[in-house]
């Protein structure tokens, strides 16, 4: 059944435990501690996003002596698409299966701009859906491309460092592009100071950039050059 997705996404809540799900499969205490609503209200929202088909739980041990504990973990792999404008209302729902990294004919000079009657403004719809078409195929293969390279790089990470806090800041600046401090404060449950602190030593595995003491982004401009021959590399300014 496919799940209410508007209803899932319109909480803001909800929208913060997907997203800490996306880094990685979390106990449902681990889960509680990262938002700032109550154990009850968590629990509350974790059925009804199983109830929906989105997540699902399982119980596993821990590596260590104690006791069994409730893990989650995202059950689909879908994008979604809407436009939403006085005069159109439409979504669809994608699944993400092996990317297909090929070029995409798309030929959008070839649409009329400015095409008078009713035939002819039927006629444009009908082509600029073809593109469409083609525009939403290439979309798909992309995010599902992205999709494969996060895992991979998730798995690296833990691999290779195996902080999962760091995992987590650099997985919110890929997604997102940059963040602040204070976002990965608000998101993490943690200081500020601390933040910075997990930012410095990150930079001695991957090119993240601070600046200003404020503004964290994936330095290109480093990436460009041999990065792997680089020793001791701190965050920039």
């Amino acid at each position: 059944m496919e799940p209410d997705i508007f209803y899932i996404l319109g909480n803001k809540v909800r929208r913060d435990l997907l997203s800490h799900l996306t880094c990685t499969e979390c106990y449902f205490s681990l889960l509680s501690s990262r938002v700032t609503v109550s154990s009850t209200a968590v629990a509350k929202h974790l059925k009804i996003m199983e109830r929906e088909g989105i997540l699902q739980s399982y119980e596993k041990e821990e590596r260590f002596i104690g006791p069994t504990k409730k893990y989650y973990r995202i059950s689909i792999a879908k994008s979604y698409v809407v436009t939403l404008t006085p005069d159109m209302f439409w979504f669809r729902g994608f699944e993400l299966k092996e990317p297909k990294l090929e070029d995409f004919k798309i030929e959008l000079s070839k649409l009329n701009k400015e095409p008078t009657g009713l035939i002819n403004l039927i006629s444009e719809f009908l082509k600029a859906n073809r593109e469409l078409e083609k525009i939403l195929e290439a979309f798909v293969s992309l995010e599902a491309y992205r999709n494969e390279l996060v895992k991979r790089i998730k798995e690296e990470y833990l691999r290779e460092i195996g902080d999962m806090t760091q995992l987590a800041i650099l997985h919110y600046v890929l997604l997102n592009g940059e963040a602040t401090v204070e976002e990965l404060s608000d998101r993490l449950n943690m200081k500020e100071r601390e933040v910075r602190e997990k930012i410095m030593e990150m930079a001695r595995f991957v090119p993240i950039k601070l600046i200003n003491n404020e503004k964290v982004l994936i330095d290109e401009d480093v990436m460009k050059g041999d990065w792997n021959a680089q020793e001791d590399k701190g965050s920039g300014e």
